[in-house]
C-alpha cells in the first residue's frame, strides 16, 4: 500500500469490509451513514456500471450535505451477470436463486466510488470492474453456504474474504474490488484530489 492520504475522511458507508480495508491500509477516517432511498434508483433500463456511480455518488452527497469542509466517500457494489444487475438478497431463498445462477459462469463484481467535498466543488466518482470465474458448487456446498447466512448484506450473496474464495477458481482484477473498495482506484483518486485541490 501507499502511504495513507494525509488529511482525514468520512467514508459513508456501513460496511464492515470498507472499514476494514481503511484501517489495513493505514487510512485516518470516520464513519457517517448515508440517508438515501435505494428504492429511488431503480435497476431496470441502466448499464451496472452507471448505477454503481449513481448509488456511490448519492451516497457520498448525502454526508456531504451535513459535512460540506470533509471529503466524503461513497461506494457501492453489484454483481454483473451478463447485464442483469444483481444486489445483496432479500432473504435464503434469493440468496440460493442467485448462488446457483452465479455459479454456473462468470460474472463481473463492479464496484464505484464517490468522492465529495461540497465546500471547493470536489466531486468525483468513478469505478472498477473485475472478472470472476467459479468452481461448480455441488447441492451439499450450496446448502451449507445458505444455512451458514455468510451471504447476508452482500451483493452476489457472496463474500470472497468470508469462505467465498473456495468456490472461485481464479479472478482477473482487484482483489479488494470483489470485497467491496478497490484501494488501487481509490488511492489513485484521493492522490489527483491531493493535486488539484490542495487544503
Amino acid at each position: 500500500m501507499t502511504e495513507p492520504f494525509a488529511a482525514s475522511f468520512i467514508l459513508a458507508s456501513a460496511s464492515p469490509r470498507r472499514k476494514e480495508l481503511l484501517k489495513k491500509a493505514g487510512y485516518n477516517f470516520k464513519v457517517v451513514l448515508p440517508y438515501i432511498d435505494e428504492s429511488a434508483f431503480p435497476v431496470e433500463g441502466i448499464e451496472p456500471c452507471e448505477y454503481v456511480k449513481k448509488m456511490a455518488l448519492a451516497k457520498a452527497k448525502s454526508v456531504a450535505a451535513e459535512f460540506p469542509d470533509f471529503l466524503v466517500i461513497g461506494a457501492d457494489t453489484v454483481v454483473d451477470f451478463e447485464g442483469e444487475i444483481i444486489g445483496k438478497p432479500c432473504d435464503a431463498k434469493e440468496a440460493e436463486e442467485i448462488t446457483r445462477k452465479l455459479f454456473s459462469r462468470p460474472h463481473k463484481v463492479i464496484t464505484a466510488v464517490a468522492i465529495v467535498r461540497l465546500s471547493d466543488g470536489v466531486e468525483m466518482v468513478e469505478s472498477d470492474t473485475t472478472v470472476v470465474y467459479p468452481k461448480k458448487m455441488t447441492e451439499k456446498q450450496i446448502a451449507k453456504h445458505i444455512e451458514g447466512s455468510s451471504w447476508r448484506g452482500k451483493a452476489g450473496a457472496y463474500a470472497i474474504q468470508e469462505g467465498g474464495d473456495e468456490f472461485v477458481e481464479k479472478i482477473e482484477g482487484s482483489l479488494t474490488n470483489v470485497m467491496g473498495l478497490p484501494m488501487e482506484l481509490l488511492q489513485q483518486m484521493l492522490k489527483r484530489i491531493r493535486v488539484y485541490h490542495r487544503r
